[in-house]
């Protein structure tokens, strides 16, 4: 599908040094848009950059949009807030473990907002593309920062939909389960538990994000079940949290067995779930 309003429009899209903002920023530049490619790491934004004929722009994807408006001539149409972090946590996690997960998965869409909104509302458009994960919509058994920040996105992209639809702005809200990216790499057993058997390629997701453009759609599902997790979870939420509960109750399983395993076998205990990269590689998130 071809979509004509992205012929030449500005783009930007953090996270993409590889993943899902890799194949973001790919598709975008596939329809004719100019692109500018963000990402921490810079060798891999400048990679990408070089591989699509668009702009590398490093650096914190909080402070990236008047870089990446001057690296595209002064205006910015599209603003993919991709980067994102995950980690295996719960409430005893660290204050500043659960201030990054904060920090990228919910203030960075904040931040970026904060300075387009003006130009978009004088102009009267611009697209505002939120990388959520069905964990925004559902959750993700062994990781509540992940979780809790993810449902944090979902509820000021819905936000930045409702206040200011009326004045063209557009918001979508990109919600997959398991990705195959290094992000679902590094969530070990509870990956393997519920992501790896539907997981998908990045190029999937973004095939997705350009179909709901095109169609306008905020709530964008490259998993496509998603939408009867979602309406099982808001008609009968005790049902949901007892399916969920059965999966904790499987993971926890798993992980004994893995323990057991390696002391068995004299050696320390894998870790599973370790933090995800600091820009988002990868969407995760929980089926019932």
């Amino acid at each position: 599908m071809v979509v004509e309003e992205l012929r030449d429009a500005r783009v930007v899209v953090t996270g993409a040094g590889g993943g899902i903002g890799a194949a973001l920023a790919r598709g975008f530049a596939e329809e004719g848009a100019r692109v500018a490619v963000n990402d921490l790491d810079a060798d891999a934004a400048r990679a990408v950059a070089a591989e699509i004929g668009g702009t590398a722009v490093p650096g914190d994807a909080s402070t990236v949009v008047p870089a990446a408006r001057a690296a595209l001539g002064g205006r910015i149409d599209v603003f993919c807030a991709n980067a994102g972090v995950g980690s295996a946590d719960g409430p005893e996690s660290d204050e500043a473990s659960w201030e990054l997960a904060w920090d990228v998965n919910v203030m960075a869409h904040v931040r970026a907002a904060r300075a387009l909104l003006p130009e978009w509302l004088e102009r009267g458009e611009g697209r505002f593309v939120s990388t959520v994960s069905a964990a925004g919509l559902l959750t993700m058994i062994g990781a509540a920062s992940y979780s809790v920040t993810k449902h944090g996105a979902l509820a000021f992209a819905e936000w930045l939909s409702l206040t200011y639809r009326h004045r063209g702005i557009r918001v979508h809200a990109v919600c997959p389960q398991g990705v195959r990216t290094s992000m679902l790499r590094s969530t070990g057993l509870a990956g393997d538990l519920v992501l790896a058997p539907s997981a998908i390629e990045p190029e999937d997701v973004a095939q997705a994000v350009l179909d709901g453009i095109a169609a306008d759609r905020f709530l964008i599902l490259p998993h496509p079940e998603v939408a009867g997790y979602y309406a099982a979870r808001a008609a009968d939420p005790d049902h949901w949290l007892a399916g969920m509960n059965k999966l904790q109750r499987g993971y926890e399983e798993l992980q004994a067995k893995e323990e057991a395993n390696a002391q068995g076998n004299g050696a320390e205990a894998a870790v599973p779930g370790r933090p995800g990269a600091s820009e988002d590689t990868g969407e995760t998130g929980a089926s019932a």
